[in-house]
């Protein structure tokens, strides 16, 4: 049993309900903060002020907004099924509360005299468990599509749930090279490996393909597909009012938090101070009540690239979201774990120094890159039925265009033999009917 464990293990149980609560507090209030400062930020970005009436810079507009909802009219659509209707939003939220359970937030403190650490729990699994509060969190998405008893609810809980799981495996494994860097799957145990250095640094590709992972797997733009307006109106919540909608939105932003704490538990040396200050005092940074504003920054960093992602970039295409998960990120993750592997086993068995590591990899680098700019483009066939395009990218007609000529018009004439009569094309008589 590991040192944080023991500690864990030996906390009352008044001080692991303090613990419960503050973590619930604590990511509630982020959830309103990381709202407010999206609007104020992607205001600024947009060139105009954001909510700034509610309290000193509209910092009280997200609680105005919960309030607002809490008492909005709860409208349950005709056609739901009640229970599971009910159930679905709560089903969202509670894996979001549960999975932050097992971040390590800081290192050995004392709370009211009692010696513990800064983290609920410390599991031998803590990674598969946050992996499994995501897995459940799809339940309540299709549970709510289907609830409602609409079609456009429904095919968005399905799209949001293909999204989600497509998304998993490739976050799952960027996990792989980290446990087999830390020889670990407690949080603590990965943030204790990163004491001498970050495996942001020695992982690069995995922290990358996180990175990717983390936006689609909280359905934030510009992979936000489910919540394609144009396409399903609102997404699997479009039928929720009141509280089960505010739900949904905590359930949303509360994900947002575990997986920026995760990205820096993983890739940024949990809750350690930065590069020089870690130097500071041999170490006294590492100590205390100092790591959790060193964890809390790297949280909020990562908060602020999901608002910077959206207030930049363009919604994607379902199909190119689809195939930059299946066809990219999981077959490079596969040939990345490959190439640790490997590397590794080698390291282990003292057949090669780092000097030819290091050698052998600028060796590898410098070949793609050359590749890069050797290999020619391949140019797109043309297409015979393709339309010309002008110099300023409008289609223009072909050259030998003919206009075709006017079919003869058939007029009505009055005749001898009775009014309303039609006169064919040269003028001779229509049978009577014809019109």
């Amino acid at each position: 049993m590991t040192r944080t464990a023991e500690l864990l293990a030996d906390d009352p149980i008044w001080l692991i309900l303090l613990k419960v609560v503050a973590i619930f507090v604590f990511l509630v209030l982020m959830t309103l903060l990381t709202i407010w400062a999206e609007r104020r930020v992607i205001g600024r970005m947009q060139h105009r002020p954001g909510p700034n009436r509610a309290g000193p810079f509209g910092i009280l507009q997200s609680l105005a907004d919960g309030l607002k909802l809490a008492f909005k009219e709860d409208i349950r659509p005709v056609m739901a099924d009640k229970w599971v209707y009910f159930l679905a939003p709560v089903i969202s939220a509670t894996p979001a509360l549960v999975s932050f359970a097992v971040m390590p937030i800081g290192p050995e403190v004392t709370i009211f005299g009692e010696r513990t650490t800064l983290q609920l729990v410390d599991l031998p699994v803590g990674l598969l468990v946050v992996l499994a509060c995501a897995s459940i969190g799809v339940y309540g998405i299709v549970l709510a599509g289907w609830a409602s008893g609409s079609p456009y609810p429904l095919l968005g809980s399905l799209r949001s749930a293909a999204q989600v799981i497509s998304y998993e495996i490739a976050m799952g494994l960027s996990f792989v090279a980290v446990i087999m860097y830390a020889g670990t799957l407690s949080t603590s145990g990965i943030v204790a490996a990163q004491e001498n250095g970050w495996f942001f640094a020695l992982l690069p590709v995995s922290f990358l393909i996180y990175v990717v992972s983390m936006v689609g797997e909280t359905n934030r733009a510009p992979f936000d597909l489910p919540e394609a307006e144009s396409e399903l109106v609102g997404g699997f919540h479009t039928e929720y009012s009141s509280l089960k909608f505010a739900l949904f939105f905590l359930a949303e932003y509360i994900n947002m938090v575990t997986v920026s704490a995760l990205a820096t538990t993983l890739f940024l040396g949990g809750w350690h101070a930065p590069w020089p200050l870690s130097l500071i005092g041999d170490g006294v940074l590492n100590t205390g009540w100092w790591p959790v504003l060193w964890f809390l920054g790297k949280t909020i960093a990562f908060l602020f690239f999901f608002v910077w992602l959206r207030g930049t970039l363009p919604r994607l295409r379902y199909d190119q979201f689809m195939d930059l998960g299946w066809k990219l990120l999981v077959p490079v993750s596969l040939v990345w774990i490959m190439a640790v592997t490997v590397i590794r086993a080698l390291r282990n068995s003292e057949a090669v120094s780092t000097q030819q590591f290091m050698i052998g990899g600028a060796v590898v680098v410098v070949i793609l890159v050359a590749a890069t700019f050797l290999i020619p483009d391949r140019k797109p066939e043309k297409d015979s039925d393709e339309v010309p395009l002008a110099g300023s990218g409008f289609p223009v007609p072909p050259i030998d265009l003919e206009v075709p000529k006017t079919p003869p018009r058939r007029t009505p004439v009055r005749s001898g033999t009775g009014a309303g009569e039609l006169a064919g094309p040269e003028g001779e008589e229509a049978p009577h009917g014809n019109v």
